[in-house]
């Protein structure tokens, strides 16, 4: 499961941001996480990222990665799962 977050190859996309189309240029990791994002909240990869864009105050791509980060934190790492406590 793990694979497709394992891809740094950059994706470039076309997106329609308030009606106006433009690309994306996203490593595949950070296109897998917002796709699963976008899908649990119920909503269009577009429309998540016409919300991020909203609220971006520098470059779309670094403003995505940024959210997904944000999103993979509130997340939680499970137990085990690397880190650096107690080591």
């Amino acid at each position: 499961m793990t694979e497709g977050f394992m891809d740094s190859s950059i994706r470039k996309r076309s997106v329609t941001i308030a009606g106006h189309s433009t690309s994306v240029s996203l490593e595949a990791a950070f296109w897998d996480a917002l796709k699963h994002i976008a899908a649990a909240r119920d909503v269009s990869i577009n429309t998540l990222i016409e919300s991020i864009d909203e609220g971006r105050s520098g470059n779309l791509s670094s403003a995505i990665r940024v959210f997904v980060l944000a999103e993979v934190a509130k997340a939680g790492v499970p137990d085990g799962a690397g880190g650096s406590e107690g080591e």
